[in-house]
């Protein structure tokens, strides 16, 4: 078989899997053999890039960065829907309904989901546009960052030469637990809802960022057909569900009364759901009728939205506890007698610091109102001091680390209290994770839980003893054998190679994450270098203001900090900078990349302007030296042009760099 006819046919059967996966819910194949489907595809179209389409389903991974989202006119526009809070309004709803329509007419309910509104655009089968809701009548084209979507089809068979589907973009709710988990290991502020994280996601410029989220889309109205007498949005449903769309589950009622069922039901089940809701969607299933009633200003006639309450009950506070995260940081938790809230058992529900506990006046012994906000993590909303038991006295949290003793001393930038000792036990399993992240160190396989087996069983107690382990030791953990403790040692022994920039990240140094890192390893040639820096030369490092060069000359002050540095460097861990630099050419100057570049990536332009001392940015100001504009440019160019800015073509750029 010719690599063309292999690649066709690779691309036809992993759109299959993907539909049983996605839309039948009945996945036939292992996941390993999907993925050695997928291999053999990108393998081949590596050794014929020109075989290459953009609905190949390797394009999901993300393309290059953009610079802006382009706008969009949405040919259907993207209604809102009204709102109906009690059962009295829904049945006013079809009151009006029936004064409306003289013939009968009937009803769809669907669950609400809570994402993000995108139109999505097919022409001959392929997916060749996407946009977000916007206002409506004008969206953002985000078709990249959909692309990245695995439950999207990039390709339907039968379809019709131009075909518009609305869907709902968004993340699940393991998804969403996953990544506060990961955030939280980094020190990072914890996402609020899914439905945030999935509209911040979406609107990534870089794809690559997008496609790390792991976002999904349910389909739920066919906004326009060129073909397809469809006479019911019932019907179309079930043709987006064969064309191979995620279609969101509906129910069919002939009367308004008779939806209390379904929206009863989906309320009383919406913690099952793999999504978030908030509600459920009410509307006329005939097109015809739709037509009929058309809209207002704002949204249809023929359509409302229950919304949910949002549930809140009282429990007593049974204790406050404390917990030390991986930069140190003493966050507060209250403890209350376990109710069950928005569809799960809630006994605990973070209280973020003191100024807060100040502010609700909270006590051990108190009755408290919780939510979950955005129905996923709870909060206290007040105190009942009617119900306030004699005796209670206020919370103050400590001085001293309750995990180790420490002193702990108030952030002079914010609320936060921290413990002031690197070698904390409970900063230990966050401060290795983190060190062994994608963002650090890069060691595949070494996630939490990893982690954590390794510093319960002693293996481990910081980063530096990762460098010592023996397989042997590795394999007799739970849940690990002889190969996979053989493949956690490679990856181990390759982060040996990582370079400075990875390794400052692992450190976990406060305010010197990735970018940072990146910046001082450009500035030095190697660790010892760095340490033997000052505190003010610190600060002639572009970026590196004083707050940060104090924090990093704290940390390699500490007794632990040296100590883990040496046995790194017994370890053979290489301090070496792996950051380029030719030349000081383009030294104290500051470049803004806009548009579509073709010669080289966004990336490789600005790891060449870094290289030859510059500095990369992503926002024109008077302190920009250069913009180098690509094709459709935008806003940035025009800011440039008003400020009087040089604006370069990747002509001049390359001629600067030669």
């Amino acid at each position: 078989m010719d690599a063309q006819k292999e690649i066709l046919k690779l691309r036809r059967e992993i759109e299959h899997h993907n539909k049983l996966y996605y839309v039948m819910d009945a996945p036939v194949i292992s996941d390993y053999d999907y993925d050695m489907l997928m291999n053999r595809l990108k393998a081949l179209e590596a050794e014929h890039p020109e075989l290459v389409t953009p609905d190949s389903p390797t394009q999901r991974v993300g393309g290059m960065a953009l610079s802006q989202f382009e706008p969009v006119q949405h040919q259907v526009p993207l209604e809102s829907l009204t709102d109906v809070f009690s059962y009295e309004e829904l049945f006013a709803f079809g009151d009006r309904m029936d004064s409306l329509l003289s013939e009968a007419h009937d009803y769809v309910v669907e669950p609400k989901i809570d994402g993000l509104s995108m139109s999505l655009e097919y022409e001959n089968g392929v997916f060749v546009r996407g946009a977000t809701r916007g206002d409506g009548v004008t969206g953002e084209n985000v078709t990249e960052n959909l692309r990245t979507v695995r439950s999207l089809p990039l390709r339907i068979e039968n379809a019709p030469e131009r075909l518009i589907v609305r869907g709902e973009v968004y993340m699940s709710k393991a998804v969403f637990e996953e990544l506060n988990a990961q955030r939280e290991i980094s020190g990072e502020q914890l996402l609020a809802n899914p439905r945030n994280a999935a509209a911040g996601s979406m609107r990534q410029l870089d794809p690559k960022v997008a496609a790390a989220r792991k976002l999904d889309i349910i389909c739920f109205n066919m906004q326009y057909s060129s073909e397809g007498e469809y006479t019911t949005h019932a019907q179309t449903l079930d043709a987006m569900r064969e064309m191979g769309f995620p279609v969101v589950n509906y129910t069919h009622f002939d009367n308004i009364h008779d939806c209390v069922r379904q929206i009863e039901w989906l309320g009383e089940h919406r913690e099952e759901l793999p999504f978030d809701m908030d509600g459920a969607v009410i509307k006329i299933n005939s097109l015809a009728q739709r037509r009929t009633l058309g809209s207002t200003a704002k949204a249809p006639r023929w359509a409302v939205a229950f919304k949910y309450p949002p549930e809140k009950k009282e429990s007593r506070v049974l204790d406050i506890v404390v917990q030390v995260g991986r930069t140190g940081v003493l966050t507060p938790k209250v403890v209350v007698e376990p109710i069950r809230l928005a569809g799960t058992t809630v006994s605990a529900a973070t209280l973020h610091n003191q100024d807060n506990i100040d502010r609700l006046d909270l006590r051990i012994g108190d009755t408290v109102l919780l939510q979950k906000a955005g129905e996923i993590i709870p909060e206290v909303l007040s105190v009942n001091k009617d119900k306030r038991p004699e005796g209670t006295v206020p919370f103050v949290l400590p001085k001293f680390c309750p995990e180790c003793g420490s002193p702990v001393v108030r952030d002079e930038d914010g609320a936060a209290l921290r413990c002031t000792s690197p070698e904390c036990p409970a900063q230990r399993l966050r401060n290795v994770a983190h060190f062994a992240s994608r963002e650090a160190m890069d060691i595949e396989g070494l996630g939490i839980s990893v982690c954590e087996s390794l510093i319960n069983s002693g293996l481990v107690k910081d980063a530096a003893d990762l460098y010592y382990l023996e397989p042997q030791a590795i394999a007799g953990l739970d849940r690990m054998g002889k190969k996979s403790a053989e493949n956690l040692i490679a990856a181990i022994e390759k982060s040996r190679e990582a370079g400075l920039s990875r390794l400052l990240c692992g450190f976990g140094i406060r305010q010197v994450g990735q970018k940072a890192a990146k910046v001082l390893a450009g500035y030095y040639p190697d660790l010892d270098s760095l340490m033997e820096a000052t505190e003010e030369e610190l600060t002639r490092v572009p970026d590196i203001g004083g707050i940060t060069a104090g924090f990093i000359r704290n940390w390699f002050g500490n007794p632990q900090s040296q100590d883990l540095i040496e046995r790194l460097r017994k370890a053979g861990v290489d301090f070496r900078s792996h950051e380029e630099k030719k030349d000081d050419r383009f030294a104290g100057m500051t470049f803004v990349l806009t548009g579509a570049l073709s010669t080289f990536t966004r990336d490789e332009a600005s790891a060449i302007i870094e290289s030859y001392g510059g500095k990369a940015s992503g926002s024109v100001s008077k302190k920009t030296s250069y913009v180098v504009a690509g094709e459709n440019a935008g806003s940035k160019l025009t800011k440039a042009q008003s400020l009087g800015i040089p604006v370069l073509n990747e002509e001049e750029f390359a001629a600067m760099i030669q």
